[in-house]
């Protein structure tokens, strides 16, 4: 049996480490002496080192106490914690490399310029929340649309906070987010602020719709990838079919003009596209595709269509 000093001598670390990792029951004693001081076995060395190596990785006493507990299964339980672990150190990171963007944004841009920076990137978390986001489109699309409808749109129209932003990104996504939280403005050629289809008084079934230029969005930002122009075929029959759809009519040549008038005068929201691209775009690659600039494409697509049948 060893005393306190002799262990703490062994393991490398000093008499006041082995008092408090014994004194929080991490590394009980293995006896007392005649005058009552603690005495340790050679077991205590092991899992002293084991304590160290926990520490090392960061873990605070509670996380290390609750894998020494479980000695029986101990491989399980680090894992359990070490994934964790993980994840908050994922989280940390990626806060400090929005942080250093921020910063760089601030770094690189004139005097004038950034007391207005500083406003759009204190008004978001760091990494930002989605939520504002999410709660714009619950507002801009129609009422009781199918949760699986509702979510398969935010999944193209929310973009991801990048992992690794460039200081651009930062400040794209600090604009939508101050675009998004303020009120939905009225349209100088409408008095309403969203399309025709959100209104229910126009009769169209928004699930059927939004189902639809799901797949039309899809097949457009495929041509727009390789920079194809605006043309006939798959992606504008599926858009077409699903406004025809919604509305419970068919895909005649009067529908296709209908709609082009009726797409021409719906209220836009070109900013918030345009901010998204720089978001989910590389900064020095191309533009990815949103729906936005499918929708522009298809639509288009439509008024070229329209144009060489008339012609």
């Amino acid at each position: 049996m060893w005393s306190i000093g002799e262990l703490a001598e062994r393991a490398g670390v000093t008499v006041k480490t082995v008092r408090f990792y014994s004194d929080r029951g991490l590394l009980p004693e293995g006896s007392r002496s005649a005058g009552g001081h603690r005495r340790y076995g050679p077991e205590a060395l092991d899992r002293l080192r084991l304590i160290r190596s926990l520490r090392s990785l960061d873990l605070p006493v509670p996380e290390v106490s609750r894998v020494l507990d479980r000695e029986e299964a101990l491989g399980e339980a680090l894992e359990e914690v070490v994934a964790g672990r993980l994840r908050e150190l994922g989280s940390r990171m990626a806060a400090l490399r929005w942080r250093e963007a921020a910063l760089r944004l601030l770094q690189d841009c004139t005097p004038e310029e950034r007391p207005d920076r500083l406003r759009l990137i204190g008004s978001m978390t760091t990494p930002p929340s989605t939520d504002t986001l999410a709660r714009f489109w619950r507002r801009w699309l129609p009422p009781r649309i199918p949760a699986p409808v509702l979510r398969s749109f935010l999944d193209r129209a929310v973009p991801e906070p990048p992992a690794d932003p460039a200081p651009g990104q930062v400040l794209a996504f600090a604009r939508l987010h101050a675009f998004v939280s303020g009120p939905c403005p009225r349209t100088t050629t409408t008095a309403h602020w969203q399309p025709a289809v959100h209104r229910p008084d126009e009769g169209y079934r928004p699930a059927v719709l939004y189902e639809g230029l799901g797949e039309a969005y899809d097949l457009a930002s495929a041509q727009l990838r390789d920079r194809r122009a605006p043309r006939e075929g798959e992606a504008l029959d599926c858009f077409v079919a699903a406004y025809a759809r919604s509305g419970g009519t068919r895909d005649t040549p009067a529908f296709r003009r209908r709609l082009s008038g009726q797409l021409a005068a719906d209220p836009r929201i070109d900013h918030y596209w345009d901010l998204t691209a720089e978001i989910v775009s590389p900064p020095s690659g191309p533009r990815e595709p949103t729906p936005g600039s499918a929708h522009d494409w298809l639509r288009a697509a439509l008024d070229a269509h329209l144009a060489r049948t008339a012609a």
